[in-house]
């Protein structure tokens, strides 16, 4: 199973079929069983770096959160997850706008940013336990990370594995380049986990365009699409390409990581 975002670019709202779309699995084209759409609601994490040294103020990741307690449609829930050293609930799964902007206040920025273990974490003890159900996760942040126990590397395998999508509401990167070799550089980080997991990028800027972005497409252009790989050599990722035809956008995840 394979979640998919798949949009004509004339934005004519007929539902795009598994004629539509192809699939490549470790680069061979592979028979699609089913290509479906799925309207259903979603439960969506917004994993809002709260870490000292971020380049935005406290006001500014208020309003990106802000936003999509009033952009989510009927049935979707939010999950507010605030991150430094630890990732601490600000606000429960819930559709309450009023609720969901008062716990903004909540907000207060200290300590490192833990990206790393905060998506793990958010994964195992947020989402996993909804397997069956439509999930992402938003993360407000530059991307930077500075002293995950878990690498990056295990980061995206895990959400390629539980096939969830990472959007990101990005802000200025506070490195501005200058970050040791070692250590992924924020703006790679946000581009890596987007284009990994089928997500997209917005700008922390316009917080307004990256909610209705974001929710829209996940209830309105969302599909699931299933097929059974001609070889899967045991143990191993496997490349994953997912391509729509002519005046068709596909975005999908890069890998499908074993069984």
């Amino acid at each position: 199973m394979v979640n998919v975002i798949a949009k004509r670019d004339d934005n004519k709202p007929t539902p795009i079929t598994s004629k539509e779309v192809s699939v490549y699995d470790n680069g061979i084209e592979q028979s699609i069983k089913n290509f479906s759409l799925d309207p259903s609601p979603a439960h969506i994490v917004l994993l809002v770096d709260n870490s000292l040294s971020i380049r935005a103020d406290v006001e500014k990741l208020e309003a990106a959160a802000r936003e999509f307690a009033y952009e989510i449609f009927e049935g979707d829930k939010l999950l507010i997850v605030g991150y430094d050293e630890e990732a601490e609930i600000v606000s429960d799964w819930t559709d309450d706008a009023k609720g969901i902007e008062k716990s903004l206040t909540l907000f207060r920025k200290k300590g490192q940013p833990h990206l790393f273990d905060a998506i793990r974490a958010v994964v195992d003890q947020a989402l996993r336990p909804l397997q069956n159900q439509k999930r992402a996760i938003v993360v407000i942040s530059d991307g930077l990370d500075r002293g995950s126990k878990g690498t990056f590397e295990q980061t995206v395998a895990e959400l390629q594995s539980e096939n969830i999508a990472v959007y990101a509401v990005q802000a200025v990167d506070r490195t501005r380049g200058a970050i040791r070799r070692d250590v992924p550089k924020p703006r790679v980080v946000i581009d890596k986990l987007a284009e990994g997991t089928g997500g997209q990028i917005f700008s922390i800027d316009n917080p307004t365009e990256a909610a209705k972005g974001i929710c829209d497409e996940l209830r309105r252009n969302r599909y699931v699409l299933s097929y059974a790989p001609s070889s899967a050599p045991f143990g191993q990722a496997r490349s994953l390409l997912v391509l729509g035809n002519q005046g068709i956008t596909v975005r999908a995840k890069s890998q499908q990581q074993p069984n």
